[in-house]
């Protein structure tokens, strides 16, 4: 009998359709898929505005759904873009539904920045996350930068330089996971 895959969520920063984080997310999901069971989180636009009045034993149905996903996960990953030097505003609203919670205390967690620049709005996604009390270090985030130069509109990673940054970035993820 084999044992159940571990379980990962991953969550794209960007709401784009079809955008290079949601690709990158896919060519780790690919590139773990024997190891991870690996769910792409798709509905962040969804999630409605934080609202601390809200935010008590019984929040939005969507947000209860969001939560339940990052707490049954056994690790997320996160990619995301840098808009205006700093998180997107979708995805910096989607963890401040986690913060009045324990959700990501101790919990696995790779973060990718891929982006134009992306300086700023990864120092802001290590802030945020520190403060959730997820557990990361240096090997389990990536910052990507010239992200469209990089990734095909097929989803091909086109860097070599990237490739290897994004396998190494696996690697890491699977051993702190696993």
């Amino acid at each position: 009998m084999t044992s159940p895959k571990i379980k990962i969520l991953a969550i794209s920063g960007s709401t784009r359709s079809n955008s290079s984080n949601f690709k990158i997310l896919k060519y780790i999901s690919n590139y773990l898929k024997s190891n991870f069971e690996i769910e792409i989180f798709e509905d962040l636009e969804s999630l409605p505005h934080f609202n601390p009045d809200l935010d008590t034993d019984n929040p939005p149905q969507a947000i209860t759904s969001f939560r339940n996903k990052i707490r049954d996960a056994d690790g997320v990953i996160i990619c995301t873009p840098e808009y205006v030097f700093s998180l997107p505003g979708s995805l910096k609203n989607a963890l401040e539904w986690c913060v009045s919670t324990t959700i990501f205390s101790n919990k696995n967690i790779g973060l990718i920045t891929a982006s134009a620049s992306g300086e700023m709005g990864h120092q802001q996604l290590l802030l945020v996350m520190k403060t959730l009390e997820a557990k990361f270090d240096d090997a389990t985030q990536l910052l990507i930068q010239g992200v469209r130069g990089k990734v095909s509109a097929e989803g091909e990673i086109t860097s070599e330089q990237t490739a290897e940054a994004l396998q190494n970035f696996a690697e890491n993820v699977k051993n702190q996971f696993l």
